[in-house]
């Protein structure tokens, strides 16, 4: 039996129907942000910058976001302490580090926390896609 959507009343499945997933970007380097905005919007997301983990906390995107991809260093809230905030509020977001500066501790900390992956920004491309898709792809089924 297919399914339809109640409001269209085309197939549930029909692509166009689907939204595409929702990246947020959290870095306070403005050039990493426009990389990774560039890089992923020609992958087809819909993509949104923030330059600190409280301007993404305080957005009206924050139930949107389908992955977070996070500097690990920043002002104020670090990119560990907003994946701790998070988790403690519930959400289930997948989360993506990256870093400037390799630090053993905050990798270990960020993946035994559930990170997805933890990047060198000097990591290729493709690296990143690849870990923005096994993000996408482990997320819970029920978010957006």
């Amino acid at each position: 039996m297919e399914l339809h959507h109640a409001a269209t009343g085309y197939p549930e499945e029909a692509p166009f129907l689907r939204r595409p997933p929702f990246i947020s970007v959290i870095d306070d380097d403005a050039s990493f942000r426009a990389a990774s905005d560039s890089l992923l919007r020609t992958r087809g997301y819909t993509v949104r910058t923030f330059s600190s983990a409280q301007e993404f906390l305080r957005s009206p995107h924050l139930d949107a976001t389908s992955c977070v991809i996070t500097d690990v260093q920043m002002p104020d809230i670090s990119g560990l302490d907003l994946q701790t905030l998070l988790r403690a509020q519930g959400r289930t977001v997948p989360i993506i580090f990256v870093t400037a500066f390799a630090d053993d501790s905050a990798r270990v900390r960020a993946l035994r926390e559930g990170a997805v992956c933890f990047l060198s920004k000097t990591s290729d491309a493709s690296t990143l896609i690849g870990c923005v898709e096994a993000a996408l792809a482990v997320r819970d089924p029920t978010h957006p």
